[in-house]
């Protein structure tokens, strides 16, 4: 029965790609299935996007990889369903943003970014929300199909004992920071016009003109939850902004929007769904009040005087740091940017530029020409509330490329072997999936070096 259940799912596809050629809704050639792994097809136009997508990035033949990692990853997500692994939308939010406001700098302006991917802000917004919840929910798999790893001492010494010194690891440069932050003034004003929006919602929600989520769908900054209606995971108080944790914590009438709330990410009403022990499960709309531009160039100019008298001696960068900056984060740390790998936990103050992009990529740009000792001229950039903010850099340390040693770079050639041990792993567990998952290729397609062999049967 399942057997006919995929034909039934190739004749209804077909038909359907048939009637949009019909329509007019696809320009040149009707779209195919390619792929079935499983009960999931893969399509000859979402092969087609990812090649536009990576362009000459990639390794191969397009047409063999793109499908094959489309079908590793559907293995994964299988699995990653079968055993309830999944990511919070509140994880998936910040790397969309981050890719987001990197897309927008390459291309100039968000209206320049609409026309280059030819769809709306909130159509990209929600293409790579899917995007990066696929990669992060692979990530989780993979991590539990590896979590029993262990490496000892006597294991990393053995396997780099032998090994000519340019086959060792090649350690990346890393940099430590000192940041300096200012928020730019908001006005009274504009924070009034934020609460008046937020009060007028309420209202409408509270008069059953319009349902919260609706309103969360059309106006919410929080682009993660907004998708969902402004619906958020169960969460707990310490996983939650103080300020937004009171207001949710005290609402008890499911039919009533609460108070407004005031958090480090802007402004919020709230709905409560549920209770259950001590966690709350609600609905929210998030609205920030915009920043004048002629705020920016005050904070700016704030921050080149202050970097003046670091430069002068006047003052260290340390003591203008507890003095001036808004930033609670770095403030009590001498200014000092930790490092948390999100794979370990691990925390460390040492960046790879790679890691420092990844959390802001205005101020790796800003580092990557900078001296040992140097203060940056001010600059802005997007903290991890999602605010736009003003700040200097100061390079504390820069540890320049090296390959690795076992007495001074002992974690990181752990780290390696671990790795290894790991891709082993994987590699037995996708060749297992491959011969218990039904799997069919089209002739056409079949024709590849593929990665890991066994996907043709």
């Amino acid at each position: 029965m399942k057997f006919y259940g995929k034909y039934i799912y190739l004749i209804c596809l077909s038909l359907y790609s048939i009637f949009s050629f019909a329509q007019g809704k696809q320009s040149n050639v009707i779209d195919e299935v390619v792929w079935i792994v499983g009960d999931d097809a893969i399509l000859r136009s979402e092969v087609e996007r990812h090649r536009l997508e990576f362009g000459n990035s990639l390794t191969g033949n397009p047409y063999c990889v793109i499908p094959e990692q489309l079908a590793i990853q559907k293995l994964f997500l299988h699995q990653a369903a079968i055993d309830s692994i999944s990511v919070a939308d509140t994880e998936i939010s910040p790397w969309v943003e981050q890719e987001i406001n990197e897309k927008i700098l390459l291309a100039g302006s968000k209206e320049k970014l609409e026309e280059y991917m030819q769809m709306s802000m909130s159509q990209i917004r929600e293409e790579y929300f899917e995007q990066f919840k696929n990669e992060l929910t692979m990530r989780r798999m993979r991590e539990k199909l590896t979590e029993d790893v262990k490496v000892t001492p006597a294991e990393v010494r053995r396997y780099f004992k032998d090994m000519p010194e340019d086959s060792l690891p090649l350690i990346p440069t890393q940099v430590e920071v000192q940041l300096l932050v200012q928020q730019p003034r908001i006005h009274q004003e504009e924070i009034d016009r934020v609460k008046n929006t937020l009060r007028e919602y309420a209202e409408r929600v509270n008069s059953g003109s319009t349902s919260f989520a609706t309103l969360a769908r059309l106006y919410s900054e929080d682009i993660a939850s907004a998708r969902q209606g402004g619906e958020m995971p169960y969460m707990g108080r310490g996983e939650l902004d103080p300020g937004f944790a009171n207001v949710a914590f005290s609402m008890t009438d499911p039919s009533k929007v609460s108070k407004i709330a005031q958090s480090e990410f802007g402004f919020h009403i709230i709905q409560l769904i549920d209770k259950r022990g001590d966690k709350i499960k609600c609905r929210h709309i998030l609205k920030r009040p915009e920043i004048l531009q002629q705020d920016i160039d005050t904070a700016m100019i704030n921050l080149d005087s202050i970097a003046e008298q670091v430069r002068k001696e006047r003052v260290t960068f340390e003591e203008a740091v507890l003095f001036a900056s808004d930033d609670k984060d770095t403030r009590n740390n001498h200014g000092i940017l930790s490092n948390t790998k999100e794979q370990t936990g691990e925390r460390t103050t040492r960046f790879e530029m790679g890691e420092l992009s990844a959390f802001s990529p205005e101020l790796a740009r800003v580092v990557n020409t900078m001296e040992i000792g140097e203060i940056s001229k001010p600059f802005t950039m997007v903290n991890s509330k999602g605010k736009t903010v003003c700040a200097i850099v100061k390079l504390k340390n820069r540890i320049n490329s090296h390959r690795a040693s076992v007495s001074e770079d002992y974690q990181v050639l752990k780290k390696e072997v671990e790795k290894i041990k790991s891709e082993k792993i994987i590699l037995d567990w996708i060749k297992e999936k491959q011969r218990t998952t039904y799997i069919r290729i089209n002739p056409d397609w079949r024709d590849c070096e593929f990665q890991y062999p066994g996907w043709v049967k």
